[in-house]
């Protein structure tokens, strides 16, 4: 079982910026993902990584301020997230799909079977 554990979240002003983390127990030979939940609205899909860096943006509306990177060599995928707004509040969760499995499915796919506790993103304004 993988375990995923996020951390980077914090409470920042409009206009910030945050970069968060997840850090993976095992080497990462997956799909994996950023999801976020805003309180009362289901969760939505940020966008997906390929293990070679192959992007699959699930918000097109985010694209512009939200980056998903991996490395590799740190089990470690990444979210930077600027010019943060007040809707961005909500918790930020990342998920992976079962190891060797490199195709990012859809943002609703139960496919991602690996998910992270999540971490607490507040954007004020």
């Amino acid at each position: 079982q993988v375990q995923l554990v996020e951390s980077g979240g914090g409470s920042v002003q409009a206009g910030g910026s945050l970069r968060l983390s997840c850090v993976a127990s095992t080497y990462l030979n997956n799909c994996m993902a950023w999801f976020r939940q805003a309180p009362g609205k289901p969760r939505e899909g940020i966008a997906a990584i390929k293990p070679l860096g192959d992007v699959t943006p699930y918000a097109n509306s985010l694209k512009g301020r939200f980056t998903i990177s991996r490395n590799l060599d740190k089990n470690t995928v990444y979210l930077q997230m600027n010019d943060l707004e007040p809707d961005d509040t909500g918790i930020y969760y990342c998920a992976g799909t079962r190891q060797g499995y490199w195709i990012c499915p859809s943002s609703d796919s139960d496919d991602f079977i690996h998910w992270g506790q999540g971490t607490q993103v507040t954007v004020s304004s």
